[in-house]
């Protein structure tokens, strides 16, 4: 049963209709063809509306939807002889980062995702996407193979956060991100990131800091969750509606910001509705912005990097 968000209410509604419609059709033989099509119109129109004025925080319940495809989704329908590798050579595997090597179109890769998974016994194991130290470290390993080899780097990038337990800040959480980040930014390779669902923090950063930053149309970007700033600022979590406006989460204000190099349009009613159709998209974005990166010399690459971070924020300091 598809689960709807609570914005979604007539849509489910409609829909219900129509499941109902179709019982009766095949209890009874009736013909409701012609009534099926109007109602299934109406869904289209309903969802267009619906999906045309949200707010950053309607489309944080998006980026979160547990039916939204996960990095595992987007590895699997576009990465070919893919070859996991794991764990960090130094604690243990974290489950919450996956990689490993294959290729992309032809092309030979190194694909680092977090992964969140859909089933919550899953979830558990994958730490809901949550990476402790040993993910990152893992990260950096591949990152710095992928350069070995001169193979480009995509990343997707589906987190909250990184894992704030105290064993992982006992074994060096901040400075694991930190190593990702900078893993990311010496590069001697194309790095291209697309965050497809939640980019939360240090977390999302560790993996997504480079060449071409994309990001799916109802995805979101920020320092810190809506619920985590609505309880710094105001001591209520309720205020997280507020907070996700605040913050300017949403693709469309990060593109507007020149934090991130592209927005990837969603199916209608979010990625989670036409998942297929999702990836192949995500697919041919990355696959574009690959495309000019493969020219440039290691040199080069690491140039336009550094300016295109440094460049960030310069606007704002005018």
């Amino acid at each position: 049963m598809r689960h709807f968000l609570d914005f979604e209410k007539p849509v489910a509604e409609l829909e219900s209709k129509i499941e109902e419609l179709r019982k009766m059709s095949e209890a009874d033989g009736i013909n409701i063809a012609e009534e099926v099509s109007r109602l299934t119109e109406k869904v289209d129109r309903q969802l267009r509306a619906t999906y045309a004025k949200l707010t950053a925080w309607q489309k944080t319940q998006v980026a979160r939807h547990p039916e939204r495809p996960k990095a595992k989704d987007y590895v699997a329908a576009l990465i070919t002889d893919f070859t996991p590798l794991a764990g960090d050579r130094a604690f243990a595997d974290d489950a919450a980062v996956i990689g490993g090597l294959g290729r992309f179109r032809g092309r030979s890769v190194v694909v680092l995702g977090t992964e969140k998974v859909t089933y919550t016994e899953s979830r558990v194991a994958h730490n809901f996407g949550m990476a402790r130290p040993e993910g990152y470290r893992k990260a950096r390993r591949l990152m710095e193979l992928a350069g070995r080899f001169g193979l480009p780097i995509l990343t997707f990038v589906d987190t909250s956060g990184a894992f704030p337990g105290i064993e992982a800040e006992a074994r060096g959480q901040a400075e694991a991100i930190a190593r990702s980040i900078e893993a990311c930014l010496e590069a001697p390779v194309p790095v291209v990131a697309t965050i497809i669902g939640e980019g939360g923090s240090g977390g999302a950063i560790a993996l997504a800091a480079g060449d071409a930053v994309l990001m799916m149309e109802h995805a979101i970007y920020s320092v810190i969750s809506p619920e985590g700033c609505a309880a710094i600022l105001w001591k209520d979590a309720a205020q997280a509606p507020q907070a996700a406006e605040a913050l300017k989460i949403t693709a469309e204000d990060l593109k507007r910001l020149k934090l991130i190099d592209a927005i990837i349009a969603e199916p209608m009613g979010g990625a989670h509705r036409e998942p297929q159709a999702a990836i192949t998209a995500v697919g041919d974005a990355v696959a574009a912005a690959l495309a000019p990166l493969t020219l440039l010399d290691p040199v080069t690459l690491r140039m336009k990097r550094r300016e295109k971070y440094l460049e960030m924020g310069r606007d704002a300091l005018i």
